[in-house]
């Protein structure tokens, strides 16, 4: 007979796939629920139907979030860590909703949403990746804090040549942000471009700038998911060895 703490952490056990797959098969459901909840003309009954599925979500969710706080060896650690809060506001604005009016906080409820990064738990591609990034982190960071450098300084540059032709395009350097934002991420929306000659030339530069600042990031995390991929190969030998030992 499995034990409680079995169920819910040993997934490689039977009834612990049977909860995982469970859990899975819910959180798909609820997203699709709260997808269905935007469509239009959307019958009484429907609605009372998917609240009903939301409240029997929210339950499950609930019970797999205590169960998981019990049978945690530190109990702290888990409520801190990523899948402990990420357990906590999947089902948070639920029981905001109940006690206060959200329609002046819709952008609140999207915290529903979270309930997708439940899967991770669920998915070793995931949990590889979740790992990738903790061994990129630094440089990621690194990487972040000298992108929004330059996209300060792109701003405050385009502004300057821009702003006696094209005042109200580029009214201020925080207007030209979000000229800065398309450009170095190589989008160009093309609401916002410039028609000097020195403002082309300018943006000719960012937008080789902006190459780099879109596939860094990628070289960064293939090379992370690559050793990651390495290590997890390592630990499941070990694993095997121990378990031939055994």
């Amino acid at each position: 007979m499995p034990s409680f703490k079995s169920i819910i952490e040993d997934n490689n056990s039977r009834s612990g796939r049977v909860f995982d797959l469970g859990i899975q098969f819910l959180i798909v459901v609820s997203l699709v629920s709260f997808s269905l909840e935007t469509l239009p003309n959307l019958s009484a009954e429907w609605r009372a139907l998917l609240s009903h599925m939301e409240i029997f979500c929210v339950a499950i969710f609930t019970f797999e979030y205590l169960a998981r706080i019990w049978v945690a060896d530190s109990k702290p650690r888990f409520i801190f860590s990523f899948f402990g809060i990420v357990d906590l506001l999947a089902i948070l604005p639920f029981y905001l909703a109940t006690s206060m009016d959200l329609r002046s906080l819709r952008a609140f409820r999207l915290l529903r949403l979270i309930r997708i990064l439940k899967l991770a738990r669920y998915s070793a591609a995931a949990q590889r990746f979740h790992r990738a990034f903790l061994l990129a982190r630094e440089e990621l960071i690194l990487f972040m804090i000298t992108a929004l450098i330059i996209l300060y300084l792109t701003g405050v540059g385009i502004y300057y040549f821009e702003n006696a032709a094209q005042p109200q395009a580029f009214k201020s350097v925080f207007h030209s942000l979000w000229w800065s934002v398309a450009t170095l991420t190589a989008v160009g929306y093309g609401d916002v471009y410039p028609i000097t000659a020195g403002g082309k030339f300018f943006t000719s530069i960012i937008l080789l700038i902006g190459l780099g600042i879109v596939s860094v990031p990628a070289a960064i995390m293939a090379s992370a998911l690559s050793k990651a991929k390495e290590i997890q190969k390592e630990e499941d030998a070990q694993a095997n060895a121990g378990q031939q030992t055994d």
